[in-house]
C-alpha cells in the first residue's frame, strides 16, 4: 500500500489517495512496490562478457580474486536483483556493486552463482522485466490523486478501464524482493572473506542504500522502497543460515499473518463504516494538488509531509516484503534457476498451473480497489492479492524466462537494464517528477490514467535502449557505482589499501 493511497471508511491508512468508491490502486508498499501483495537451466557459459574483461579472469585491483567465469548468453555478468557487473570474488555484495546483488550487483562469481561458478543471468532477465511493473504503479502514483483509480468522478471509461487492468496484472515489488534474496545466497558463495569482514561490508551496503532511499524520498518520491529495503536486508543477514524448508516455512507464516489482519481489519471497515464520497474526498486532496503544482521547496514539503504515512505503510507490508526474501533464500538454496531455468516444458507447466489463480486474485483486488465496490473493501481485496501474488508472480517470471530462452536478443536487452536497475528505479522517479510536479512540467492531476500509462511505455522502452548502450560501454550504471563505492569504501577498480602482495604481483596474469 502506498503511503498515499487508502482512506478506507474515514480512516486513514495512507497519504494522498483513495477515490470515493474506489478503493486504492495496486500499491503494496509505495515507491518500487507495486501491486499491493503481489507487488532455471543446468548449463552456464564459462566465458567473458563486456568490454572490461581481463584476459585472466581476475580483476585487478578490485578485490583480492576478482571473476571467475563472467560470460554467458543473457548479456552481462551477473545474476543480482538492482544492477552492476559482477560480483567481487572476496565476496559479493546483494546491495551494490560487481556482484549479483539486488542492488547493484551483477553475480555469484568466483565460484558463487551457478553450478560451475558463472553468473546466473536469468535473475537480470527478470529484474529488468520488473522494472516496468515498478514504473506503472509509481506512475499513477505520482501522476495524481485520482490517477491509479482512472480518475476523479467525471474520468472517461477508457482511463477507468486502464487503471482496473493495471490494479488487476501488475505485480513487482514480491519478484525484485524474491531476486534480492536469491542474489543474497548467490553473494555468500562468491565470499571468500571473513565472517567479520563480510558483515561490516554488508552494514556499509545497507547504509548507503538507506541514504539513497531517504534523498530519494525527499526529493523525488516520498513511496521511496529503498529504505524498507536496507532495513530488511539487516533482517535477511541474520536469517542466513536457515535451510529452504525452514525459511519457506516462515515466509508461508508471515504471508498468511499479514493477510488474516487485513481481512478481518477490512471486514470490520466494511462493516462499521460508510463509503468515502466525492464530498468528503475532494478537501483532503486540494492542497496536496496546489503543493504539487507549486515550485520545488513547495514540492519537498509535500514530500515531507506525506513521508511518515508512507513509511507506515511500507512498514505494514515489510512482512510480505521479507517473505519473498525468503523465499528468494530457499530458492537459491535448493539451485532453483540454476536447474529450471531454461528448462522450457517445466517452465511451461508451471505458468499454466498457476497463472489462473494469479489472475483471478488480481480480478478481486481490481473490484476491491477500482470499483464495482466501494472504498470499504480495499483491504479485503488486497488481503486476497497477498495470497495470490506468488501465483501471480512466478507466472509472470517463467513467461519472461519462456520468451527469452526463444528470443536471445530480447533477453540480453532485459539483463542489461537489470544490471543497472537501480540507476534505472531513480531514473524513473526523476522522470516522473519533472512532469508531473512544479520541478518541471506541473502537470499533477492533469493527465488521464490511459495516456499516463502509454508514457511509461515510451519510457521503458527509452531505458532499455539506454540501458544496453551503456552496459556494453560500461560496468556499473552511475547509481550502482556510488553505492559500489560506499560497499568497498574506495572506489572500484583501485586495490585496497592493505591487500598482502605489491601492486605489479596483483597486476599480473597468473601464470599458465
Amino acid at each position: 500500500m502506498s503511503g498515499r493511497e487508502a482512506e478506507a471508511g474515514g480512516t486513514v491508512l495512507g497519504g494522498r489517495e483513495t477515490e470515493p468508491g474506489g478503493g486504492a490502486p495496486a500499491g503494496g508498499p509505495s515507491g518500487g512496490a507495486a501491486a499491493a501483495g503481489r507487488g532455471s537451466g543446468p548449463s552456464r557459459s564459462t566465458g567473458r562478457g563486456g568490454p572490461d574483461s581481463e584476459p585472466s579472469g581476475a580483476a585487478p585491483g578490485d578485490g583480492p580474486a576478482g571473476e571467475a567465469g563472467g560470460g554467458g548468453p543473457w548479456g552481462g555478468r551477473d545474476g543480482g536483483a538492482w544492477g552492476g557487473s559482477a560480483g567481487e570474488a572476496g565476496g559479493g555484495d546483494p546491495w551494490g556493486g560487481r556482484d549479483g546483488g539486488a542492488w547493484g550487483g551483477s553475480a555469484g562469481e568466483a565460484g558463487g552463482g551457478g553450478p560451475r561458478g558463472g553468473r546466473v543471468g536469468e535473475v537480470d532477465v527478470l529484474r529488468g522485466f520488473a522494472l516496468f511493473g515498478i514504473l506503472l504503479v509509481n506512475a499513477q502514483l505520482m501522476a495524481g490523486p485520482y490517477t491509479a483509480f482512472g480518475g476523479g468522478p467525471a474520468a472517461s471509461a477508457v482511463d477507468r478501464a486502464a487503471a482496473w487492468a493495471v490494479t488487476a496484472t501488475t505485480t513487482a515489488y514480491q519478484l525484485f524482493s524474491f531476486l534480492l534474496g536469491y542474489s543474497f545466497v548467490l553473494d555468500r558463495r562468491a565470499a571468500r572473506s571473513a565472517e567479520s569482514a563480510a558483515a561490516l561490508r554488508h552494514l556499509r551496503r545497507t547504509a548507503g542504500l538507506f541514504g539513497l532511499g531517504l534523498a530519494h524520498a525527499v526529493l523525488l518520491y516520498p513511496g521511496d522502497i529503498l529504505t524498507t529495503y536496507a532495513a530488511l536486508g539487516l533482517i535477511l543477514y541474520a536469517l542466513r543460515d536457515l535451510t529452504p524448508r525452514t525459511a519457506v516455512r516462515l515466509a508461508a507464516v508471515l504471508v498468511t499473518g499479514l493477510a488474516v489482519l487485513l481481512l478481518g481489519y477490512g471486514l470490520l471497515t466494511v462493516a462499521l463504516t460508510e463509503p468515502l464520497t466525492p464530498a468528503r474526498y475532494a478537501p483532503t486532496v486540494a492542497d496536496t494538488v496546489a503543493a504539487y503544482r507549486g515550485g520545488p521547496l513547495s514540492v519537498i514539503g509535500a514530500h515531507l509531509r506525506e513521508l511518515p504515512s508512507a513509511l507506515g505503510a511500507n512498514l505494514m507490508y515489510a512482512p510480505d516484503m521479507l517473505a519473498a526474501f525468503l523465499a528468494g533464500l530457499a530458492a537459491a538454496g535448493t539451485g532453483l534457476l540454476e536447474r529450471r531455468g531454461r528448462d522450457r516444458a517445466w517452465l511451461r507447466q508451471t505458468l499454466l498451473r498457476w497463472l489462473p489463480l494469479g489472475l483471478a486474485g488480481g480480478v478481486v483486488t481490481a473490484c476491491c480497489a477500482n470499483g464495482p465496490l466501494d472504498s470499504r473493501w480495499f483491504l479485503v481485496g488486497h488481503a486476497v492479492s497477498l495470497l495470490t501474488a506468488p501465483a501471480l508472480t512466478a507466472s509472470y517470471a517463467c513467461a519472461v524466462l519462456l520468451l527469452a530462452g526463444a528470443v536471445r536478443p530480447a533477453a540480453a536487452v532485459l539483463a542489461a537494464s537489470g544490471r543497472m536497475a537501480l540507476s534505472h528505479y531513480l531514473t524513473q522517479s526523476l522522470v516522473l517528477a519533472c512532469v508531473f510536479t512544479g520541478y518541471g512540467l506541473g502537470l499533477y492531476d492533469r493527465v488521464g490514467t490511459a495516456v499516463v500509462l502509454a508514457g511509461c511505455v515510451l519510457l521503458y522502452g527509452a531505458q532499455l535502449a539506454l540501458g544496453a548502450h551503456l552496459m556494453s560501454r560500461f560496468r556499473y550504471g552511475p547509481a550502482e557505482l556510488l553505492l559500489r563505492t560506499v560497499t568497498l569504501a574506495r572506489r572500484p577498480g583501485r586495490a585496497p589499501a592493505c591487500s598482502g602482495s605489491p601492486p605489479a604481483a596483483r597486476a599480473r596474469p597468473p601464470a599458465r
